[in-house]
């Protein structure tokens, strides 16, 4: 196991070495630049500029130059936030979203596989069909178009919760987005997790128990569970990712600052080092994400062997 753990980690360096040319060669081949703007500099102070953040260089320079700050740890400095480092950014953002994201899954993973053992249960009762139900509108409405809504009844109807903004990690503040989340990923974990389940008590060996005379809930917690949650654990990874990235959808409606309030000014005002640095945290996390499903499929799966 720790020699699987070590050679995948070890294939992320590739992995993070190909976004980061690929990223870097595509923000400098878009028109314009991080200091063109409505309000026009001298010649002089831009070639300071320039000259200031290395722009000046030739462009294999200025990528091994940003390589060997990243080796560094640092992400660089913000081309258009002034004073401010990419660090610094990415740390006053990244727990907002973190916080928003991570309490949206953790609700997701309770609530869908309740939801979807009790779908596999009842199968064909109106339990099951709520759950199709509530799977097919998260589903096929996307969370622009939900968002929204919950805004226009929670907020504007009921009068129950703020439309948006942020104060220090508030309860109220966090309700709605968090709620848009979990509907969204509970929907698909929900409906992966009544069909994993139903296949999985259709199997010999979960005839073989109960032919036994075991109780249901012996049979569900300790028989079927672990192999059912085999399905649900490996969409928890993109699902993971999906709800950190849906910050560039989620945060702007609900008018939230974290990183994707960052990605859009940083792509629109052509920051580099911030863009980079969002890409490669992403990425980071994507990757060590990728990493734990592949070992919790080796403590959910007795058979797998890495």
């Amino acid at each position: 196991m720790w020699s699987y753990s070590l050679r995948r980690a070890l294939a992320t360096i590739p992995t993070l070495l190909a976004v980061i040319t690929v990223c870097y060669l595509l923000l400098h081949a878009t028109p314009g630049g991080p200091f063109d703007g409505e309000r026009k500099v001298s010649a002089a102070v831009l070639a300071n500029l320039q000259a200031k953040y290395h722009l000046d260089e030739p462009l294999w320079q200025q990528y091994l130059y940003y390589l060997n700050n990243l080796l560094h740890g640092d992400l660089g400095a913000s081309f258009r936030y002034a004073d401010w480092s990419v660090n610094e950014l990415v740390a006053r953002a990244l727990p907002v979203s973190l916080s928003i994201g991570g309490v949206a899954m953790l609700l997701s993973l309770v609530i869908g596989v309740a939801l979807g053992i009790l779908a596999a249960l009842r199968q064909n009762s109106w339990v099951d069909y709520f759950v199709m139900f509530l799977g097919n509108i998260g589903s096929a409405f996307p969370s622009f178009v939900i968002g929204p809504v919950l805004i226009l009844v929670f907020a504007f109807g009921l009068h129950w919760l703020p439309a948006g903004g942020w104060d220090d990690f508030a309860l109220k503040y966090m309700v709605l987005p968090v709620a848009l989340l979990t509907l969204i990923n509970v929907s698909t974990i929900g409906r992966v997790m009544r069909g994993s389940l139903i296949e999985v008590l259709h199997s010999n060996f979960i005839r073989t128990a109960k032919a036994k005379g075991l109780p249901l809930r012996i049979v569900i917690l300790r028989h079927a569970l672990k192999p059912s949650l085999l399905p649900v654990v490996s969409v928890l990874g993109p699902l993971t990712i999906s709800s950190i990235t849906s910050a560039l959808v989620t945060e702007t409606v609900f008018s939230l600052p974290g990183l994707g309030k960052l990605i859009v000014n940083g792509a629109g005002n052509r920051d580099y080092t911030l863009v980079l640095g969002l890409v490669v945290l992403v990425t980071v996390v994507a990757v060590l994400l990728n990493l734990l499903v592949d070992l919790a499929y080796a403590w959910l799966d007795p058979k797998i062997r890495y």
